[in-house]
């Protein structure tokens, strides 16, 4: 296998998930001490986002809060992540997503990531979902479980779908970030979007949190696939779920999979077509969301993008769309260009 071709795009969706953070704060030395108080400001305001949100009793807004909560330091124990992830996954229109998110209310320096309970309650709730079995896999590989890592594997080829549950976090905290205002010691004025704006960075940069399912783990096991009829077509039958899957790092391993597994020539060079499709469409939606910070028009269209719902991908590929840019990539385009 030629190694991990996905691991390219693992950098560019860094930048997507948050890229209106890191224009924040590259800023010349001058302007330093208007940043730290813009950051202190921006603390204060994300502490009564999460005092606001936190007497409620149903998940969505819970879970928001949660998201919000996570990054605070010397959070208060009443509103603190563990406990509002808590409650969310004990309210009563609680679904899969919370657990999700509740993967990382754990001690990594016990190694006890990701949370056991939720993770169990997720195979119990999201049988049919092959992110799931792709968590459990990079857990029993860490544990150097190996014969069950190969099971998650034909569990998660067997299931029906994949879904990391991202929209539902950006539905949470795009549904959220707006209940307050955010003071003016909050904006920076090059930021000409605004309050929408800066709820963009909010939303997409509290995202970056969700955990994510050890696909390199996967990938890995998919290598030794080519000697290895059974594996090769329980490989196969994961990389055709995981290109419809809900994240474009999910689609990039899936497409991966087809390119270096599938014994047609014309399979294989579809897949990488597709794979520099994948590549572009991240590179311009990380350019699109820079774009939120100084343009309130595409600030307000990506909050409502994530206000409706649905999965990272689909959020993607509607803006794009929306914005009139290409899905498909042009002929003489490199990535990274």
């Amino acid at each position: 296998m030629r190694g991990l071709r996905y691991a390219w795009l693992a950098c560019a969706l860094t930048m997507m998930a948050a890229p209106t953070w890191a224009a924040r704060h590259r800023k010349p030395a001058a302007e330093h001490k208007a940043d730290v108080a813009r950051d202190k400001a921006l603390t204060r305001f994300q502490r009564d986002l999460v005092s606001v949100l936190a007497p409620r009793a149903d998940a969505l807004p819970l879970l928001g809060a949660a998201l919000l909560a996570r990054p605070l330091p010397r959070q208060p124990d009443h509103n603190s992540f563990h406990a509002l992830i808590g409650r969310a996954a004990q309210a009563q229109d609680a679904g899969p997503a919370t657990d999700w998110v509740r993967l990382a209310d754990c001690d990594a320096k016990a190694d006890a990531c990701p949370n056991s309970e939720a993770l169990a309650a997720l195979q119990a709730r999201a049988p049919d979902n092959a992110a799931v079995w792709l968590l459990k896999l990079g857990n029993d590989q860490h544990q150097m479980h190996d014969d069950e890592a190969r099971q998650d594997l034909a569990r998660a080829a067997a299931a029906k779908r994949y879904d990391d549950y991202a929209g539902i976090s950006l539905k949470a905290l795009a549904s959220t970030v707006a209940i307050l205002p955010p003071p003016a010691a909050t904006l920076d004025p090059k930021d000409t979007a605004g309050a929408a704006g800066l709820q963009v960075m909010m939303v997409f940069g509290s995202a970056r949190a969700q955990p994510q399912p050890n696909l390199p783990a996967a990938a890995k096991l998919c290598e030794g696939a080519a000697d290895d009829a059974a594996l090769k077509g329980d490989c196969l039958k994961l990389g055709k779920l995981l290109e419809w899957g809900s994240s474009p790092l999910a689609r990039s391993l899936g497409l991966h999979l087809r390119e270096t597994l599938a014994d047609d020539p014309a399979q294989q060079e579809d897949a990488r077509r597709a794979r520099r499709d994948l590549i572009w469409q991240v590179q311009n939606f990380a350019a699109l969301s820079a774009r939120a910070q100084t343009v309130p028009a595409v600030a307000q269209h990506l909050l409502t993008l994530a206000r409706n719902g649905g999965s990272e991908m689909s959020l993607m590929l509607a803006a794009l769309r929306n914005a009139g840019i290409a899905t498909e990539a042009p002929v003489d385009w490199k990535p990274g260009s």
